[in-house]
């Protein structure tokens, strides 16, 4: 695998063919329908090389295998310094260090940047998410129980956060 590099457009379509098996096989995201191509450059153009809000993939043979990002938590201006960190990765690549590269790099990337707070949101149950995210140092602020309803069942979401620069 090669290490976490910032996403270029052409990786869309595998960046695009990992959030469509998440939305169409999990409830992992409460998208229900896969993403259309607009949808899809619409979200890839919120990101930039520099700035709060950043795009890292890993790539092997042909594909994106992974990739983490940095969006904006709430749309509202005090929200600001506040991002929200995301990370998928392949179904054929999981449990093999590419959400740790990923993570590493993209938060070594946003460290000088204006953030005092970064959260996740993550649907329950995803144990391994879940350890991932404290492995950096993320800590539980609450549950949404219920919160989303996908596959005719009702899922919760577990709500982390950590500061940028941990002490």
């Amino acid at each position: 695998m090669a290490a976490p590099r910032p996403a270029t457009p052409d990786d869309l379509p595998g960046i695009r063919h990992i959030i469509d098996h998440y939305i169409v096989h999990t409830p992992i995201n409460f998208k229900a329908v896969p993403l259309t191509g607009t949808e899809a450059a619409e979200w890839f153009d919120r990101f930039s090389p520099t700035g709060r809000h950043r795009l890292f993939v890993t790539t092997g043979a042909d594909t994106v295998t992974g990739f983490a990002c940095t969006g904006p938590f709430v749309f509202r201006c005090a929200y600001d310094t506040t991002v929200m960190a995301t990370v998928y990765l392949h179904p054929d690549h999981t449990r093999a260090g590419l959400g740790t590269a990923l993570y590493t790099t993209l938060f070594d990337a946003i460290k000088e940047e204006d953030i005092h707070r970064i959260t996740a949101g993550i649907t329950q149950p995803n144990p391994g998410s879940v350890a991932l995210h404290r492995k950096f140092g993320f800590t539980d602020v609450g549950t949404f129980t219920e919160a989303g309803r996908k596959f005719g069942k009702f899922h919760d979401v577990l709500w982390m956060e950590r500061p940028l620069h941990l002490q």
